[in-house]
């Protein structure tokens, strides 16, 4: 069975006939293939050609999903290399070589670590301010101070050791201050959702899913926008001092790619070679985790284990160095006033015991549990937002974080920030302020209670929080949470090893007079296992952890937690939350980290039916009615249709700016003139669409007129064998790259496969046989579609009552119930949807942009 797909692509570079069978030969063949096709050496040939794919860039840079080549992308780099040795060596033969040459060459050559280097200050800066104004945000919402308004309750109470002064509760009346708390959450959260949706949707969410799949080489405009980069650093604070249960540090990876970006074009070797950007995003996505968690080398990790599939040496240095940067300007600006990068870093300075070992492993346990079950029913909670509140992408987040706020206030634990919290929950009670009487025996039993309620409680609020449209990362928040279940089980551990008393075997190993049990390291472990759990990553954890405490003893109940956490995770299924939610937003994404046995060739997975191009004798118009079919994205060209001998490819970006530009230079160029598309033997090309004639009269007429678009094709293009097993077709889409591979048999072509045929093909065998192994998929399925709708009704009456009464009480004036109306009716006459949920928005005039759109590889 076939399946049309949806990739785009798009190739260049003239090349002369030639065929090699093998995939390595072809892929040989198109690194070199800038050589091969300069005629007689010449540099005007060259420069012509490089102004062709620089326009020809242009355009695909607006056009609708489009995937990177990355073996022509290396092509364009080795032509580009070539042609300027070349001018080296001209310059040096005629003796022109200046100063400004040299200083020209060395700049090219370190233009790599420039653009770094300023990136990594870039991000390093933006975290730093974004840092100091979310916890003024936070804490603004509990209260003020008199001495300088805009100063947060550490700042303001800077060096006073007893009790602040300075710092002051809005009033002394705690309903008062419950109502302000709530009205200020919910304001916080109005003006990010309002931000979001007016300016750039795409602000919204972690982007950590999208930018993988950015990374692995598919272009969504918009998405690393200026606008989306702006937008999305005045919302974060927003976000996060509302209360609701998102953090910030995947969207700092958004941000921070985001900046790397915009930076890396404003630079023309960065702008015209993809491969070459996704080296500096790498790096970026590095460097947004390493201001997140003051962790440098965890960035790095976290870019390697997690977000690239393809992460070269120097990609690892320039991802080291970026990370490097950003953490050093970070630390020059010392948002914190401490020394330290993050809030929640701490210093241990007692040791472990192995019997604690046991209960570490409840802790990874905990982990693994808590990752399986977030992720399932957030999937779940996503499906209904996107079925049923595309329409109330404001009113969602709005009231989220008022119910959010509601909830939590109550709680000691839930009532303060989640970083300013993970700084409570990981401290020793040595030497430290007592917050909530944690170190007090005589609050123990309270503490517990209250600890084990705010687990379940953010639990709950990040399952239906995370998703909504406003900046949310899930890192934090996961966080937060083990840190709360960690130091419940530390606080019951010191109160098992109080109760049994010095004598007790278990307890043996503690030496007396000196405190055995650190509550504090178990809430450390816990964010460490709800971190492994809800992401799926193990080295990355355990480094960023170490990084955050600086301490070497526990390193090992580290990895003993994380290895717990991983073990108990791939009970459930592979992949952490970004890996599901690309899965769910349907992105064409090959996980390099799974292991695929299908045993099949890859005929089976490949589009029989494709609609290719002959050599010689199609007309321009027939060329120009094919273009108007948006279906298709690229042709393979063919001898003939009926020996179909595969000659080359065409992409249709590359075959539409031929026929401009053959219009443009001939006006009268007749529709029935003759396109040709494979050179005759013996016959070199310029690099121009040329256009012939035996005389003006035929060529007026179009009779004998013929184009060729020869130069526009390219001839080696990487096909494979129809017997070929899929596994194998995989790991060349990951490995290599290409947006296309054309299937051939003895020369001819029998059809062709993109990454989108792949996973199609994958999801149905994985959909069969688990319909197999759970015949009552389908009921269970359709209870759950009953329930969402039940659920749906219960939240239009509690919406419906709510306007009802504030009708009543402004006596008419304000009327909620005709907005929710209205929007009913939208939907009903097919004018609504979820636009803002399913990311297809159109973010005018932005480059990069998420826009998917069913067009088949042909």
């Amino acid at each position: 069975m076939n399946f049309p797909s949806r990739t785009s692509s798009l190739s260049v570079g003239p090349a002369p006939r030639v065929r090699n069978p093998s995939v390595s030969s072809r892929l040989s063949s198109a690194v070199s293939m800038a050589e091969r096709g300069e005629p007689h050496d010449d540099n005007g040939g060259i420069a012509a050609q490089h102004q062709i794919d620089e326009e020809i860039a242009k355009i695909k840079r607006y056009e609708d999903f489009t995937t990177i080549d990355w073996v022509q992308d290396a092509a364009r780099e080795q032509m580009r290399r070539k042609a300027r040795r070349r001018r080296q060596a001209g310059l040096y033969g005629s003796g022109q070589f200046d100063w400004r040459q040299r200083i020209y060459e060395a700049y090219d050559a370190a233009q790599g670590w420039i653009v770094v280097t300023i990136i990594g200050a870039a991000i390093g800066l933006n975290a730093a301010f974004l840092s100091i104004i979310t916890e003024w945000l936070a804490d603004i919402k509990m209260g003020y101070c008199d001495s300088k308004f805009y100063l947060n309750e550490d700042f303001c109470c800077w060096g006073e050791e007893n009790e602040c002064t300075h710092w002051h509760r809005w009033t002394g009346f705690e309903p008062l201050n419950y109502i302000i708390y709530i009205i200020s959450a919910t304001l916080l959260a109005l003006t990010a959702a309002v931000l979001v949706k007016s300016y750039a949707p795409y602000a919204a969410g972690s982007g950590i899913s999208e930018i993988k799949c950015i990374i692995a080489g598919f272009v969504m405009k918009g998405f690393l926008g200026w606008r989306t980069l702006l937008i999305k650093s005045l919302t974060l604070p927003l976000a996060i001092g509302s209360g609701l249960s998102v953090g910030k540090e995947g969207p700092s990876v958004h941000y921070a790619v985001c900046t790397g970006n915009v930076i890396s074009r404003l630079f023309a070797k960065y702008r015209r070679n993809a491969s070459k950007t996704r080296e500096v995003l790498s790096a970026c996505a590095a460097a947004g985790v390493a201001v997140a968690f003051g962790s440098p080398i965890g960035g790095v990790l976290f870019s390697l284990e997690e977000m690239s599939s393809h992460f070269p040496l120097k990609t690892l240095w320039r991802s080291y160095f970026c990370a490097l940067v950003a953490t050093a300007v970070l630390a020059t600006m010392n948002p914190f006033r401490t020394g330290q990068l993050v809030m929640f870093q701490v210093k241990y300075d007692r040791t472990w015991h192995f019997f604690e070992v046991v209960f570490y492993i409840i802790i990874g346990i905990f982990g693994g549990l808590y990752g399986a079950f977030v992720m399932k029913w957030n999937l779940r909670a996503q499906a209904f937002r996107k079925k049923y509140l595309g329409q109330y992408a404001i009113l969602e987040a709005t009231f989220l974080a008022l119910a959010t706020a509601i909830v939590c206030y109550p709680n000691a634990f839930l009532r303060i920030d989640m970083t300013e919290s993970m700084k409570v929950l990981f401290r020793e009670c040595e030497g430290a302020e007592d917050y909530h009487g944690l170190c007090d025996p005589n609050h123990r039993f309270g503490n517990v209670v209250s600890l084990i309620l705010a687990t379940v409680i953010r639990i709950f609020f990040v399952i239906i929080s995370y998703g909504c449209k406003v900046p949310a990362g899930i890192f934090v928040p996961s966080m937060a949470i083990g840190a709360t279940f960690g130091r419940t089980v530390g606080i019951i551990v010191q109160a098992m090893h109080e109760a049994a008393g010095p004598k007790s075997v278990f307890f043996s190993s503690c030496a007396p007079d000196v405190p055995c049990i650190t509550p504090g390291t178990y809430a450390f472990l816990g964010a460490a296992a709800a971190l492994s759990g809800i992401m799926h990553i193990t080295v990355s954890v355990v480094v960023i952890m170490f990084e955050l405490t600086g301490a070497l003893t526990y390193i090992l109940p580290t990895m003993i937690v994380v290895g717990v956490t991983k073990a108990v995770s791939e009970l459930f299924g592979k992949g952490g939350i970004a890996d599901r939610m690309i899965w769910f937003s349907g992105f064409p994404y090959l996980d390099h980290k799974e292991e695929h046995n299908f045993g099949v060739p890859v005929s089976q997975a490949m589009i029989s039916d494709v609609v290719s191009i002959p050599a010689t004798g199609m007309t321009l118009k027939a060329v120009e009615r094919l273009l108007t079919k948006d279906s298709y994205q690229g042709f393979p060209i063919v001898d003939d249709e009926n020996s179909r001998i595969l000659l080359g490819y065409i992409g249709r970006t590359e075959l539409r700016y031929a026929v401009d530009r053959a219009r443009r230079e001939r006006a009268l160029l007749s529709p029935l003139a003759k396109c040709t598309f494979a050179a005759a033997p013996g016959t070199t090309t310029t690099g121009q669409p040329s256009t012939s004639s035996h005389d003006q009269d035929d060529y007026t007429t179009g009779a004998t007129t013929t184009v060729d678009f020869t130069p526009y094709v390219d001839t080696t293009p990487l096909t494979v064998h129809p017997r070929l097993p899929l596994e194998t077709v995989m790991e060349i889409f990951r490995k290599i790259g290409p947006r296309v591979v054309l299937i051939e048999h003895r020369g001819r072509l029998t059809g062709l496969v993109t990454v989108k045929d792949c996973l199609k093909y994958q999801i149905k065998v994985e959909a069969a046989e688990h319909m197999h192994t759970h015949p009552r998929e389908w009921d269970l399925r359709r209870l759950e579609e009953e329930g969402q709708e039940k659920v749906w009704e219960l939240i239009q009456k509690a919406a419906f009552w709510v306007s009802d009464a504030v009708g009543r009480v402004s006596r008419g004036r304000i009327r909620l119930r005709d907005s929710f109306e209205g929007d009913r009716g939208r939907e009903r006459n097919g004018q609504g949807g979820g636009g803002i949920l399913d990311g297809t928005e159109e973010v005018g005039g932005e480059e990069d942009g998420l826009e998917l759109e069913n067009r088949r590889e042909t």
